[in-house]
């Protein structure tokens, strides 16, 4: 079968009526290519006024890079290195953590005028050579990433390589992440370039293979054939997928080839020897029991 699984995201309520829906990792998939996490954020109208406690208070992360993508609304990002950077729409927001990095997301543009917040947020696991490297952070504007139109279709590749396209951000492995516009009716072929694929409906419905899906679900897919998607109302969609980079241990925001890594971390962030972003010294999310 050219699908090896679907599966629906899983709400959970922040508060104020902000959801987020958990798709990766699932029990009986935990990656797709170098992807660990994947939350859908939203929709959600958030008005002028918003408290502050759903702000996503300052956190570390070690072993992964991770990609902040939205749709509609705005975010900031602080983090430790000390960039300060407004996320919008269509721009692609890189965070490389290696061997650590701590960062906050604020909603201080929806405070101030009211938004409404949608995307999604990704990480990617680092290969082994890279888990301690250096952390870093790149900001990318829409107009500086490959984008196309087509029969019914805008297309823009978010980060990696697919399809003869390249993007400028700086990855560690072998992978693409690609985000689509489908007007109903029209088609994209997911090319077999890679081991490990999968689709996800953020918006509409879709058709891959004659299989139906909805918004909140991710077909992964198997096989090493090309793949039709076919859009049955106007529809947002992400593909994704890349090489594995071998098994991986998860804690909280913390990614590691071992666990002996994540204790390392964990015990870093409860002494306090990770530095806090600019401006964020005085909060932070603690360690989770």
């Amino acid at each position: 079968m050219p699908i090896e699984l679907i599966i629906d995201k899983r709400t959970h309520d922040l508060g104020g009526g902000f959801e987020v829906g958990r798709v990766l990792p699932f029990q009986k998939r935990r990656m797709v290519g170098p992807f660990i996490f994947f939350d859908q954020m939203g929709p959600v109208y958030l008005d002028a006024g918003i408290p502050k406690s759903l702000d996503v208070r300052p956190h570390p992360h070690i072993g992964l890079s991770t990609v902040t993508y939205l749709y509609d609304g705005a975010m900031t990002h602080r983090d430790s290195l000390g960039f300060h950077q407004e996320i919008k729409p269509g721009e692609v927001n890189w965070m490389v953590a290696g061997s650590g990095i701590t960062h906050s997301e604020r909603f201080e543009y929806a405070r101030t005028n009211g938004a409404n917040m949608f995307g999604i947020q990704a990480w990617v696991a680092l290969p082994n050579e890279f888990e301690e490297t250096n952390p870093a952070f790149y900001h990318h504007e829409g107009d500086d990433l490959p984008h196309w139109s087509d029969d019914g279709i805008k297309g823009r590749l978010i980060a990696g390589a697919i399809d003869g396209m390249s993007a400028k951000v700086k990855t560690h492995s072998p992978l693409f992440y690609v985000h689509l516009e489908m007007k109903n009716g029209g088609r994209h072929t997911i090319s077999n370039q890679y081991s490990e694929r999968a689709v996800f409906v953020a918006r509409g419905a879709v058709e891959v293979l004659g299989q139906a899906l909805i918004a909140g679900q991710m077909a992964v897919l198997s096989g090493n054939e090309a793949i039709d998607i076919k859009a049955t109302t106007d529809a947002t969609i992400m593909i994704l997928g890349g090489e594995p980079v071998g098994k991986r241990f998860m804690f909280w925001n913390f990614v590691a080839s071992t666990n002996e890594r994540l204790e390392q971390a964990k015990e870093d962030w409860k002494q306090g020897r990770m530095k806090l972003p600019k401006g964020d010294e005085n909060e932070f999310i603690p360690l989770p029991e």
